[in-house]
């Protein structure tokens, strides 16, 4: 008699999530960098931490289930219904809501790759087939790919705006033209984890698209320019239907009263938000303007990292970086994705970039 639960053989091809690998713990040596998961360098914005520490005292009661008083802010701030909201723990933690709602096995989710990394597992788990659509030579989604990738088994297909790991984002113009081509039945998540980041006038806006498109979902989170990563508060913006399949699909309880708390009171407090994503943002353009003067091909991005296509030599690049004190993130045979943070963190990257590509020529 064997020993060993009998698991879903579904998961036996799946990955595992890797996570940005850590900076080393503090001690006497130099400073380390980590600038691999995409994270705000800055503190919680003021205030937020008076509204953890007021939440946390009541840490022996349940949260709000349904987020009320987030889901009221949220309906403020964008202007849309309250049932259009819903909550999740990171728009990741939404997305798994989303794949539960729509697909089953025997159902196609398209999306593009390379693209953020969990949308494999989150398909793979829900036992749906991947579509993967190769991005284009300038590491964009090709939306007339993924519209021909359409068949009547096609369930889902997400477009991730500005693209992680390669930052560019999807067009306005473009995306309208995508749409038309989509069945009406057919949900089309805009994931826009970065859309505080973005600063091109002709890009997509998820919310404004999804206003007259019933099919069309908007997922956002608090983890990135609102620097909540570690408290996992996201949410998307749906009409009704869906939204009330993501409310049924959620854990419950899965939104702690701490993260609630913490994202109304950072909603709060957006004109500092936004002194800070504008400094990163420049941190961003002097980034990407050092690599490019350094002669490396960098896609345009309008997120909070850059993307070096390295090929098979990722690997060797990123153990060059953490030997220097500055931690990236690597996809092994294809690429490091290098999140923009502290200028002195910048700083290290480039010189290590520079040195780099000096040896090579070499």
């Amino acid at each position: 008699m064997s020993s060993t639960p009998r698991l879903r053989s579904a998961l036996d091809a799946l990955p595992s999530y890797k996570p940005g690998r850590p900076a080393a713990a503090a001690g006497e040596g130099p400073q380390v960098y980590k600038i691999s998961s995409n994270e705000n360098p800055y503190p919680p914005l003021p205030g937020v931490l008076d509204a953890v520490a007021e939440a946390a005292a009541v840490m022996n009661r349940y949260p709000d289930m349904f987020a009320s008083g987030l889901v009221a802010a949220l309906a403020a701030r964008f202007d849309v219904p309250a049932s259009h909201l819903a909550t999740g723990t990171g728009s990741v933690g939404v997305l798994q809501q989303i794949l539960q709602a729509t697909a089953a096995e025997g159902d196609e989710v398209i999306y593009a790759w390379r693209s953020f990394e969990a949308y494999p597992i989150v398909v793979g788990i829900s036992a749906a087939t991947p579509v993967r659509v190769p991005l284009d030579t300038a590491a964009r989604h090709d939306l007339d790919a993924m519209a021909e990738a359409v068949t009547d088994r096609t369930r889902l297909i997400l477009v991730c705006s500005p693209n992680n790991p390669t930052g560019p984002v999807v067009g306005r113009d473009e995306m309208t033209a995508f749409l038309d081509r989509v069945p009406g039945d057919v949900l089309v998540v805009v994931d826009e984890a970065y859309c505080e980041f973005v600063r091109d006038p002709g890009a997509v806006d998820g919310v404004d698209v999804y206003r007259d498109r019933p099919n069309v979902c908007v997922l956002r989170t608090f983890s990135k320019a609102y620097g909540l990563a570690g408290l996992r508060v996201g949410f998307a913006i749906a009409h009704e239907p869906v939204a009330d399949a993501l409310r049924k699909t959620a854990v419950p309880f899965g939104v702690s009263g701490v993260a609630q708390h913490a994202a109304i009171e950072s909603l709060h407090r957006e004109d500092a938000l936004l002194e800070r994503v504008e400094s990163l943002v420049a941190e961003r353009s002097r980034v990407r303007g050092a690599l490019l003067d350094q002669g490396w091909s960098v896609p345009v991005t309008e997120a909070n990292f850059v993307w070096l296509a390295l090929g098979e030599d990722t690997v060797e690049f990123a153990r060059a970086c953490d030997d220097a004190g500055v931690v990236v993130r690597p996809f092994p045979g294809e690429g490091c994705r290098v999140t923009v943070a502290e200028p002195e963190a910048g700083d290290l990257f480039l010189r290590v970039a520079a040195e780099w590509r000096e040896e090579r020529r070499t």
